[in-house]
């Protein structure tokens, strides 16, 4: 009796927090852990790291495409029901990557499957949260953000533990079957949006619908900058610990960088999820973009191991921020009135950069046995996002509720 009254006087709200931030960690960690398998692959099938880097590409493609409806379905269904549907097809893609053995069952069982948990994963998760808080809007942000760094660290050294230990197909099976209970538990924390009870303002909420922002030149510069930096975001995660590997690195060592990056960028989730409420997402975004940048001209710099894991704790903070920045930046400038569709349409835009830079990075490297040239052309790519974010004009006040 006592636990269910407990239960009953806690804010809603921040069940919804632990079930998106466990969401995440789910997610985000075994989409991490998936570069560990590509030396299973190159080895049992002979197949390229375009090949390999292509699947993953197409997972994000397929998250692109899908992320505006999956917000529509979680408007008319509740993010509850979204999530554990997608949540399941994410599980069951990664227990029957495990029986793979022709290419085009990777794009199936992971890029489909896996790229329908990416669809809702931020979307729906983010736009709760937006809806649900507005002063603490940023912070809480950057709170559910940090699951996907606790997943970052966590997960992929278990995966790597799982395929010591066993054969890396049932790892695969066992991971599979841990992301569906995880993200079924999830998704039952997750309450429908409310009015926020801390933004003093009546429950209807303000801004701008689909048809107004069409014209509007900060949406298309949002979507742009977006462009500019998911790139990298999904790039160097994927790549860099097979990069680690080719520089002499053990397995378990080129995962920690993984891990090194989580914890890096929990620190940037929770440091930039506090300053985007005080300075906006504007400022929040430049800060963000100066470490991405100045990491990605470390990597093809050198071959010193320790100097690699400097480079990633510098992305890491950098990454953990702009995964956090862009849904307060979007209510911000545009409010809350059709935050899910209009924040679907900035991240089908990053996703076109998001599956375009890892198959470009792997064909690069294929070519030319190094990524040096893939780094240069991801700073080039984020340095053209800060032009466009100096250049961004300033939100008006009466969108931002």
């Amino acid at each position: 009796m006592r636990v269910s009254s407990l239960f009953n006087s806690i804010d809603k709200r921040y069940l919804t927090v632990s079930g998106a931030c466990l969401t995440q960690f789910t997610i985000v960690g075994f989409l991490f852990a998936y570069g560990l398998f590509f030396k299973s692959f190159e080895v049992e099938y002979g197949w390229s790291r375009t090949l390999l880097s292509s699947c993953l590409s197409f997972a994000f493609l397929v998250m692109g495409v899908l992320a505006s409806f999956g917000g529509h379905l979680s408007d008319r269904y509740g993010p509850r029901r979204v999530l554990a549907v997608t949540g399941t097809m994410c599980g069951i893609g990664f227990i029957l990557l495990s029986q793979v053995t022709q290419p085009w069952q990777l794009f199936v069982f992971f890029g489909l499957l896996v790229g329908l948990g990416l669809a809702t994963h931020d979307v729906v998760t983010l736009s709760t949260i937006a809806r649900q808080f507005h002063r603490r809007r940023g912070m809480m942000t950057g709170v559910v953000k940090v699951g996907t760094a606790t997943g970052q660290i966590i997960i992929p050294p278990v995966a790597a533990f799982l395929m010591a230990v066993y054969d890396w197909r049932l790892a695969l099976i066992i991971l599979g079957c841990a992301a569906i209970a995880l993200l079924i538990f999830a998704a039952t924390l997750i309450q429908s949006p409310a009015p926020s009870k801390d933004s003093g303002h009546k429950a209807e909420v303000s801004g701008s619908s689909i048809r107004e922002v069409r014209g509007d030149r900060k949406l298309w510069m949002i979507c742009a900058i977006q462009f500019s930096f998911f790139t990298s975001l999904t790039t160097i995660p994927l790549h860099i610990v097979v990069h680690g590997m080719d520089l002499g690195m053990t397995a378990t060592v080129a995962a920690s960088l993984l891990s090194v990056m989580g914890a890096a960028s929990i620190a940037g989730r929770l440091t930039v999820g506090t300053l985007v409420d005080r300075i906006g997402g504007r400022r929040a975004m430049m800060l963000c973009l100066v470490p991405l940048i100045a990491s990605l001209l470390v990597f093809p710099s050198t071959s010193a191991m320790w100097l690699v894991f400097v480079g990633v704790v510098i992305y890491g903070f950098g990454h953990g921020g702009l995964f956090t920045v862009m849904s307060p930046t979007v209510a911000e400038y545009f409010g809350l009135k059709a935050h899910g569709a209009i924040f679907g349409i900035v991240v089908f835009f990053g996703t076109i950069g998001g599956a375009s830079g890892p198959i470009l990075a792997g064909r690069i490297f294929d070519l030319t046995g190094s990524y040096t040239l893939a780094f240069i052309a991801l700073a080039a790519l984020a340095t053209f996002g800060m032009i466009l974010v100096l250049k961004l004009p300033a939100p008006s006040s009466s969108a931002q509720h």
